[in-house]
């Protein structure tokens, strides 16, 4: 008998609030996502896994996408563009990945935004909003996140929303080549951060 199986019904396509909208990447954001990220590579190389020599071409999206449909269909992760509900620009992108069921209902955060739209608190609203998807529609008990120790913008959103940090990993992920030591950080749906505390 398997402890604690758990099942969940038809996962909403998107999530929205605060000014922002979060939907899984499909083809026709192609465009949008080639280009941010392409103007965005400087910034974002520092924090990310080495960028495959074909990332931003057509066919490797296709790849992307295939993939996440995969990953939703399977309950394994929810991968989202971030768009703001204003007028529909992509700012960024948002995964709950690495899904736990049973006894864990866990998931792992990770994030990006484009150059053009840091410090404007669009990341923060977004992950917001992905974790009240993550504890409402996807019934998930906690979210974990980790960032390399010099990245102060991504420690900052975590501490906003109200993640509380939990540790250090040492070498934890290959990050722009090399192996990074990451701070933890977890969320349990108690620990969100109330209106009056949002910076």
């Amino acid at each position: 008998m398997a402890l604690f199986r758990f099942t969940i019904g038809p996962h909403l396509p998107e999530a929205a609030g605060e000014g922002i909208v979060l939907r899984p990447p499909a083809m026709e954001d192609f465009a949008d996502w080639a280009d941010l990220r392409a103007r965005s590579r400087r910034y974002l190389e520092p924090w990310e896994p080495t960028w495959p020599a074909d990332d931003l071409t057509r066919a490797a999206f296709r790849r992307r996408v295939r993939r996440h449909a995969d990953e939703i269909a399977s309950d394994a992760a929810y991968p989202f563009l971030i768009r703001r509900a204003s007028d529909n620009l992509l700012l960024g992108g948002l995964t709950l990945g690495l899904v736990r069921r049973g006894v864990a209902q866990s998931a792992t955060l990770g994030y990006w935004i484009g150059q053009p739209h840091a410090g404007h608190g669009y990341m923060t609203a977004a992950v917001r909003v992905a974790v009240r998807h993550a504890f409402g529609a996807l019934r998930l008990r906690r979210v974990e996140a980790a960032c390399v120790p010099t990245n102060a913008a991504s420690i900052r959103v975590l501490e906003k929303v109200g993640f509380v940090r939990e540790g250090l990993a040492r070498e934890y992920l290959c990050i722009d080549g090399a192996w990074r030591d990451h701070v933890l950080y977890a969320l349990l749906e108690r620990d969100l951060a109330p209106p009056d505390r949002r910076a």
